[in-house]
């Protein structure tokens, strides 16, 4: 009996101590799992939505690491070039050109342009490239390129204005204020606008009008004018006077200015004097048909006449 005891009392101490061990280590992970949940209590966001940002995290590395693996082969080039051929085979292809803003200009050279392009479909369409080749076009200013599906480029252009012929190494062409060239022109079809002759002379045309600009009177009498050594005017007039100006924007407008009230005050032009010769600011020449002689005084000259035989300098 009293062995039977003492072997009840170890089992009950050897079991008692697991115990205490047990409820020891059972309170050591309560402790461990009440730390843990008290951090993710304290967190603004629920454990649903931390699992659920957790997956989105995993799903976007897994795609940053296949993006960067497709743009190491290539594949965008690829995927994109085999999304402009479905697209064409669907109907989304250049097939129509619609332009706009065109009065004077050949539109064919556009829809050349516009439909002469490799690759046609909507989709991949370069139209950066399509208008800066336009821009090369003479007549075009600007130019405006959208798309209007399923088929359809739309062109819409602003033109230049022709100003002058320009008469340069015995051919015809029209330009515009700044001197761009927009097209040839043939002698029987010239259009009703001022000639400018000489090189360069298409380059200093915006300073031809705003010569002109100083004696509005003369300027719709104005025929033509030539730029003499990269430096002066002559001015052609309708009534078949030329008229030398100095050189320098300064002394020739002022010229030009002296001109127009004398030819106000003496009708100077329609007289049949060949040549009236400004280049020299101390005197006012002109240049007479051969035999002839002036009889009627100019009033109003302030510079002295004269009938010179030498011939025509620049």
């Amino acid at each position: 009996m009293a062995e039977a005891r003492i072997r009840r009392g170890g089992t009950a101490r050897l079991s008692s101590a697991r115990g205490k061990a047990t409820k020891g280590g059972r309170g050591r992970t309560l402790k461990r799992q009440s730390s843990i949940d008290r951090l993710l209590e304290s967190l603004p966001i629920s454990e649903a939505t931390l699992q659920r940002l957790a997956s989105w995290a995993i799903v976007a590395i897994f795609a940053a690491v296949l993006i960067g693996l497709a743009m190491i082969f290539g594949l965008p080039a690829l995927a994109q070039k085999q999304a402009a051929e479905i697209a064409a085979r669907a109907g989304f292809e250049v097939e129509k050109v619609e332009v706009r803003g065109v009065e004077r200009m050949d539109e064919m050279p556009v829809y050349n342009i516009a439909l002469g392009q490799v690759d046609r479909s909507m989709l991949s369409l370069d139209l950066p490239k399509v208008r800066a080749e336009m821009l090369k076009l003479g007549w075009v200013k600007d130019a405006r390129i959208s798309r209007r599906l399923p088929d359809t480029l739309v062109v819409d252009i602003v033109e230049r204005d022709p100003v002058a012929v320009w008469q340069h190494d015995g051919q015809l062409h029209l330009i515009d204020v700044g001197g761009a060239v927009l097209q040839s022109v043939t002698a029987s079809a010239m259009p009703d606008l001022p000639l400018v002759v000489g090189p360069n002379a298409n380059r200093q045309t915006a300073g031809l009008n705003r010569l002109m600009e100083n004696a509005p009177s003369l300027k719709p009498m104005l025929a033509g004018a030539t730029w003499v050594g990269n430096r002066r005017w002559d001015l052609r007039f309708q009534s078949g006077e030329t008229l030398s100006l100095p050189e320098g924007d300064k002394d020739s407008g002022a010229a030009l200015v002296n001109f127009a009230r004398m030819d106000g005050v003496n009708r100077l032009l329609g007289r049949g004097i060949v040549r009236f010769d400004m280049r020299d600011p101390d005197r006012f020449v002109l240049r007479l048909p051969q035999g002839r002689v002036e009889e009627k005084p100019m009033d109003g000259a302030d510079k002295s006449a004269a009938a010179p035989t030498a011939g025509e300098e620049g």
